[in-house]
């Protein structure tokens, strides 16, 4: 899940406590190297939904609060299961270094990017990224507490609630990132589950943004604002 920032001044990113990953030197063991499956499966979907349900079930059994998020969450809202990218969870900041060593226990390489609100891995040859803000936004506890239990392939975990998943996508919307014909399907598929009030007084002041909330007006996909023609 990609975020871009708008052409402003940098909000400040919260620590992700107790992170340390540095390279591996000499005082440093490396990471046991992940036990992957001699045949992967040739449908790439079922791949990433093989990394979701592997990733879900290590933090399940660790307790560590977390919640799908992204493609293979709408996936799990009713949308489409044509998954091309990779498999996101969201977590707390807090949490980010006790969610990396039980990745790291478990047999998997925690690779930190330039990006400083997301930590990677990779599970069944597929790239999975664990967040811990959204929108320029950190991930809450209240967030979290949102999210809906639901079957991912017949694995049950949390997934990010519909209003929360559509903000996240819409507010990442800047001049330097717009691709409203990649979020377009999404919103299709999850319109009816998502509270078009509390996104656009999240994010519907912001000219991207609202540019998109128009766009789903005048395509009928969501109803206009109460008050507006």
């Amino acid at each position: 899940m990609t975020q871009n920032g708008e052409d402003t001044a940098p909000l400040r990113r919260p620590e992700a406590a107790g992170l340390h990953l540095a390279p591996d030197g000499p005082d440093h063991r490396p990471s046991a190297p992940a036990t992957e499956p001699t045949e992967l499966p040739q449908d790439r979907s079922q791949a990433i939904l093989e990394a979701t349900k592997r990733i879900g079930a290590i933090l399940k059994r660790a307790g560590h609060p977390f919640a799908l998020a992204g493609s293979v969450a709408v996936y799990a809202h009713g949308g489409s299961r044509y998954l091309q990218h990779d498999a996101d969870f969201a977590i707390l900041p807090d949490d980010a270094g006790a969610v990396a060593g039980t990745l790291r226990e478990a047999g998997l390489d925690v690779r930190i990017p330039p990006e400083d609100w997301l930590l990677k891995t990779t599970c069944h040859g597929q790239n999975v990224d664990i967040i811990f803000e959204l929108a320029h936004q950190p991930v809450t506890r209240e967030m979290l507490d949102r999210a809906h239990v639901l079957p991912v392939d017949s694995v049950l975990m949390p997934v990010l609630c519909p209003t929360d998943l559509i903000h996240s996508l819409i507010s990442a919307f800047s001049e330097h990132y717009c691709d409203f014909g990649s979020v377009l399907p999404v919103v299709r598929a999850v319109r009816e589950k998502v509270d078009w009030d509390v996104v656009r007084a999240a994010c519907g002041d912001q000219p991207m943004p609202a540019a998109f909330l128009f766009l789903l007006e005048r395509l009928n996909v969501i109803d206009p604002q109460e008050g507006q023609p």
